[in-house]
């Protein structure tokens, strides 16, 4: 079994959000809906909660005959390590580089400035 915090891909992301703010659900349920968000059938979704039951991402089990999709990986956690596998990827890890990057086409608000001082000044408190 793979590490739960593998990345996961966009379609998997689209399932799990589902399943984040709507908790457990059969998969009946999680394929009504992500047909209705996305057009996708049936087969597809299932193949992608197994994909994801594989991953660690999700527990399934049997209540009342019916298989009931639990997410097991937490969404902060999946959403730290997403960001920190785009930083690697991307930036070669400098968070620096990716601000730059990100504000040289767009200014940041004085609140926006504001909140990164916060955070950075959170950050150095830590160390």
């Amino acid at each position: 079994m793979q590490d739960k915090t593998s990345m996961l891909t966009e379609a998997e992301w689209q399932i799990m959000e589902y399943l984040w703010e709507h908790g457990p659900a059969t998969g009946r349920q999680a394929t009504e809906y992500i047909e209705e968000q996305t057009g996708w059938n049936r087969s597809t979704t299932l193949t992608l909660l197994g994909r994801l039951e594989a991953k660690g991402a999700v527990s399934a089990s049997k209540e009342n005959g019916k298989k009931v999709f639990i997410p097991v990986l937490k969404h902060d956690a999946a959403r730290l390590k997403e960001a920190e596998n785009f930083l690697k990827r991307v930036y070669k890890g400098s968070l620096s580089m990716m601000v730059s990057s990100l504000t040289e086409k767009q200014a940041l608000t004085q609140e926006e400035i504001d909140e990164l001082y916060e955070l950075l000044k959170g950050c150095q408190d830590h160390q």
